[in-house]
């Protein structure tokens, strides 16, 4: 499936989502912003797609806002306007957390502002030797919290790191990233989007219920205290245990025992 400005493409429940402007290194415009938005708050209800991977064509993975296209056009929207766009960002960024299905991002170049906001946003982060990410937005004069990097990037790598990569702006390479936490692994280049697809269908052939509990425990605990996550997991796990996955994993277990 082509949209305006990335490919969609769904094989044995995973989902693949390339953005596809490789002359821009997938620099994102008003469209791209507002199609994957509503892409992801589809996906949540798309019952043949229970892994996503996003990744981009070329070079670069997303190298944020259009410059072109975008920043020069928000240079002559007044507030209202300009409030209506950073809600429509951040909506992407909230869809892509809670869409109760993991999401990888193999990260095939430079991941920049948005960019680096959207891989940040996904579960599993796999980069290439070369690629690299750069929360860059002060370098343009604008806060380096947008789109929820404030709230996600201490939770990834600690508050010290967060605030360092968010005050400068500083590119950070695949072997830092992967040192600090920010990526989960770096493999060869020729290899990323093969390991992206073992992963997925790791996360495919597993419980998709329980899954898709744990990804929402793990949003909602965020900002819970101790107390409020242990009932949030107790009700969580009672739901789960109501589930045919659950059943199906103790009957597998009693058929091991006895065979």
């Amino acid at each position: 499936m082509k949209h305006s400005t990335f490919r969609y493409d769904e094989e044995a429940g995973i989902a693949t989502i390339t953005l596809d402007r490789p002359e821009r290194l997938n620099a994102l415009t008003f469209d791209v912003y507002a199609e994957l938005r509503d892409l992801f708050a589809g996906l949540a209800h798309r019952e043949s797609a229970r892994a996503i991977i996003i990744t981009g064509a070329g070079r670069g993975f997303c190298s944020g806002g259009d410059v072109e296209e975008i920043i020069g056009e928000l240079l002559k929207r007044d507030m209202p306007q300009l409030l209506a766009f950073t809600r429509m960002t951040g909506a992407l960024i909230r869809n892509i957390r809670s869409v109760p299905k993991p999401v990888i991002a193999a990260i095939n170049g430079i991941a920049a502002g948005a960019g680096a906001v959207i891989a940040l946003a996904s579960d599993f982060r796999i980069a290439t030797p070369n690629a690299s990410l750069a929360f860059l937005f002060t370098k343009v004069g604008l806060a380096g919290a947008d789109m929820g990097a404030a709230y996600l990037l201490p939770r990834v790598v600690g508050l010290a790191r967060a605030t360092e990569l968010l005050f400068l702006g500083d590119r950070v390479n695949a072997e830092d990233a992967l040192r600090i936490g920010l990526v989960n692994s770096v493999v060869p280049q020729e290899q990323l989007i093969d390991e992206a697809r073992k992963l997925a269908l790791r996360l495919v052939a597993g419980p998709a219920f329980a899954l898709g509990m744990t990804k929402t425990l793990l949003n909602q605990e965020l900002d819970a205290d101790f107390a409020a996550a242990i009932e949030a997991e107790a009700e969580g796990q009672a739901i789960c245990m109501q589930t045919p996955d659950f059943r199906a994993a103790y009957e597998a277990f009693k058929a091991r025992r006895t065979s």
